[in-house]
C-alpha cells in the first residue's frame, strides 16, 4: 500500500503544471455538418445494433434459431458503425471507405431485420440502420471538406 502511495506521489509530482501565459489549445478537428450528423448517426445505430444484438440472442437462446443470421449481422452493423464514427470523430484517413464500408453493412443489417416487421425491436432497428446508411451515404457525397477524401 506504501508503495502505491508513494508511485501515485510522483506520478503527481512529474505531471506537468499549467502556468498562467498557457492558453489551451484551440480544436484542430473542424467538421462539418454533415460529418457530425454521421457521427450521430453511427453513434445511434451503434447502440441500437448491440440492443438488438442482444435481443436477438435472447431469441435464439428461446429456440429461434432464425434469429441467429440477425444476431450475426447486428453484431458486426455495431462495429462497423462504431469504427466509421471513431474514424470521423478523429478526422482520420480512412473516412471515404469506412464511411462506405457502414453503409453497405447497415443496408445488410436493415435487410435482415426488415424479415422480421412484427418485431418491435427489430424494426426499431432496421430504421436506425436505414438513418444511419442514408447519413454516410450523405458524407460520401459531400465535398465539403479535403480531409474526407480517401487517400490515393
Amino acid at each position: 500500500m506504501r508503495r502505491y502511495l508513494v508511485l501515485c506521489s510522483v506520478a503527481v509530482c512529474l505531471q506537468p503544471t499549467a502556468r498562467a501565459d498557457d492558453k489551451p489549445a484551440a480544436p484542430h478537428i473542424h467538421r462539418s455538418p454533415t460529418m457530425d450528423k454521421c457521427i450521430a448517426a453511427c453513434v445511434a445505430c451503434t447502440n441500437q445494433c448491440e440492443s438488438c444484438f442482444v435481443h436477438c440472442t435472447n431469441l435464439v437462446e428461446a429456440g429461434k434459431k432464425e434469429h441467429v443470421t440477425t444476431l450475426k449481422s447486428c453484431i458486426d452493423c455495431g462495429d462497423l458503425c462504431a469504427i466509421a464514427g471513431k474514424i470521423m470523430s478523429r478526422d482520420g484517413a480512412l473516412i471515404m471507405p469506412a464511411c462506405e464500408g457502414c453503409a453497405k453493412g447497415c443496408d445488410a443489417c436493415a435487410t435482415a431485420c426488415e424479415k422480421f416487421p412484427d418485431d418491435e425491436h427489430m424494426k426499431a432497428c432496421a430504421k436506425s440502420c436505414r438513418d444511419c446508411a442514408k447519413s454516410c451515404r450523405e458524407m460520401l457525397r459531400s465535398s465539403s471538406s479535403a480531409s474526407i477524401r480517401a487517400p490515393r
